[in-house]
């Protein structure tokens, strides 16, 4: 576990930036397998979210470790990782990509919400998403799933490091998630990509004026003629950007 605790400030900053701006200011410090491939969100819609992650792996069940009684064990670890997730913090599951089975369900995923979670990505299934879509936290999986986790997936470990969607992530890393999916952020990096981001939304924002107006992207999508910056500095200006 990282020691880094994600502050009001970043958390706001964040939750005004994209995952595209996170990826491409990741991209310029060599890290390029920071999407979390092949989840979307349950409901879009809900707004960014933001939060450091908790961590679940899951493995392939065996069928004699996993029949259903399970479940009335009181130390299982998917039941526990839902009650001691940290409020604002993202429960993150890594179900080797298999969402033939669902990895939690509405009555977790509410509970989990409840409890003041910032989010939950799974790169596997969930069930009753209708009931997950409804709740306001966001939440993003591979797909919908109705056979209960049980049929091939065991929670195996909570708070290690996991891959989830082909991404590396360490508890205590930043999750950042928003309509095109989930980037995950490496906790010693969190605040100058923060820091980094907003500065390159607004400047994208001022691109997407220029182009709406007519302009094109050469010399201005990056800005190698003077004219473009000079542009830019007056249009940060008449914005307060």
């Amino acid at each position: 576990m990282t020691d880094y605790i994600l502050s009001d400030a970043t958390r706001e900053k964040l939750g005004k930036v994209s995952t595209a701006s996170v990826a491409t200011a990741l991209y310029k410090r060599g890290l390029r397998q920071q999407f979390i491939q092949g989840v979307r969100p349950v409901q879009p819609g809900k707004g960014t979210m933001v939060g450091q992650a908790f961590t679940l792996r899951y493995i392939p069940a065996r069928e004699d470790r996993n029949p259903i009684t399970i479940f009335r064990d009181p130390e299982h670890k998917q039941r526990v990782a839902i009650e001691t997730c940290p409020p604002g913090w993202v429960l993150v599951m890594d179900a080797r990509k298999d969402a033939r089975a669902a990895t939690a369900g509405s009555i977790l995923v509410t509970r989990l919400a409840l409890r003041g979670a910032a989010g939950l990505v799974s790169d596997g299934g969930l069930r009753d998403v209708t009931g997950i879509g409804a709740l306001d936290m966001p939440a993003y999986c591979a797909g919908p799933s109705a056979p209960t986790n049980l049929t091939l997936h065991e929670a195996i470990e909570i708070g290690g490091p996991i891959a989830c969607g082909d991404a590396p992530v360490f508890p205590g890393d930043v999750l950042l998630g928003d309509n095109d999916g989930v980037m995950v952020i490496p906790a010693h990096l969190a605040d100058e990509i923060a820091e980094e981001c907003t500065g390159m939304e607004s400047f994208e924002d001022f691109v997407l004026e220029e182009v709406t107006g007519g302009a094109g992207v050469i010399g201005l999508y990056p800005a190698t003629k003077d004219e473009n910056l000079t542009k830019y500095q007056a249009w940060r200006e008449r914005n307060g950007r």
